[in-house]
């Protein structure tokens, strides 16, 4: 029974790592999509260039490189697909492409909230989004291209060692990891770094006196108000949030890959499964925090739900109608002099006694 319960130990493991790798696939198919039909229908977004990018890059990982990692890959694959020479070599080149793509996209996509934040009033100072994204793709095909360079792949009775890591790039592998994850990284914390300290100093300042306003006295009571709060504001706390989110994700996702390229080859190639399924939990996890943070692409996507689902019938309230209003809206303005507060109530007794005017003789 113990030896059936360690065999059947990998077996589960192995499922469950295929479940959970599903999972990553549909929520990156599913919330790239949606972020992207949202981004599009969301006017004045300034950084939308850069969003659409980053959809589409992650859609394009989320068709190609993830279903070979589920078929082709050893566990949490299912290992079954064996690839040929020149198949392997395209799987190599897309995902030595698709992941620096990625991981500069976001790079860029921080720069350009950085210039945005810190220096608004200086549109000279941001290149235009279609330049940035040329250089981003021209960067990731020459950094697909080394993985040309690596060693060719073993013949499909082989196992399917057709990633990065796995003997991809050959020699290449440092220079790729530094260019790939180390560069986008120092960009990425030089950015969000320089945003986080500019929201905080804005939450923490002081606020101005109004125009008019009375100069303070001299007193120990006022004197004592100046003093800012002993227990730390939570307008610090809510600027540092995205910046902490933005470069923790990013550390998270792709910094175990980065250096499993770093390691030696045998060591890199035991660690593959679990470090590549990481980095591809980047792509399911942008559309949340890049998407959901923003206020316009919550407003956005609230109208739009709000159109899809089904509205519920009113219901119809009835009406009483009362009789003196009805005879008001029918007679018309009052042409004589207006009744006081003592003949109101008069009046409403005669009409409540039966004595009122019926339908016809009003009209």
């Amino acid at each position: 029974m113990a030896n059936t319960t360690a065999l059947n130990a990998p077996e589960v493991a192995a499922s469950i790592g295929l479940i959970l790798a599903a999972v990553v696939e549909a929520a990156a198919i599913l919330g790239n999509s949606a972020l992207l039909v949202v981004v599009l229908r969301t006017p004045g977004l300034r950084d939308a260039l850069y969003l659409v990018h980053l959809c589409i890059v992650d859609l394009l990982a989320a068709a190609s490189i993830m279903p070979l990692g589920l078929l082709a890959a050893p566990p949490p694959g299912l290992g079954r697909v064996r690839l040929g020479p020149a198949p392997c070599r395209a799987a190599r080149f897309l995902s030595a492409a698709l992941l620096p793509a990625c991981t500069l996209g976001v790079a860029a996509l921080g720069l350009a909230r950085y210039r945005l934040i810190v220096h608004p009033l200086r549109p000279g100072a941001r290149p235009p989004p279609t330049l940035v994204l040329t250089a981003v793709w021209a960067a990731a095909a020459l950094l697909g291209a080394l993985s040309l360079l690596g060693p060719p792949p073993a013949p499909p009775p082989a196992p399917a060692r057709c990633s990065v890591l796995a003997g991809g790039l050959g020699p290449f592998r440092p220079l790729w990891a530094l260019l790939a994850f180390a560069l986008p990284a120092l960009l990425l914390l030089g950015a969000y770094g320089s945003i986080f300290l500019v929201a905080r100093r804005a939450a923490l300042r002081p606020p101005r006196p109004a125009r008019g306003s009375r100069p303070r006295s001299d007193s120990l009571d006022s004197r004592l108000s100046i003093l800012p709060p002993l227990r730390p504001r939570l307008r610090g706390v809510k600027a540092a949030l995205a910046p902490a989110l933005a470069v923790g994700q990013f550390a998270a996702c792709w910094l175990p890959y980065g250096c499993a390229c770093l390691a030696p080859a045998a060591q890199a190639a035991a660690a593959e499964a679990a470090v590549t399924w990481v980095a591809y939990s980047a792509f399911a996890a942008h559309p949340f925090l890049y998407g959901l943070l923003q206020r316009p692409v919550r407003r956005t996507l609230g109208r739009l739900a709000r159109r899809a689902l089904p509205r519920p019938p009113r219901a119809c309230t009835s009406r009483a109608w009362h009789l003196r209003a009805l005879l008001q809206h029918l007679q018309g303005p009052p042409e004589g002099p207006v009744l006081g507060s003592s003949e109101a109530p008069e009046q409403t007794q005669v009409l409540a006694g039966g004595e009122s005017l019926s339908m016809p003789e009003a009209t």
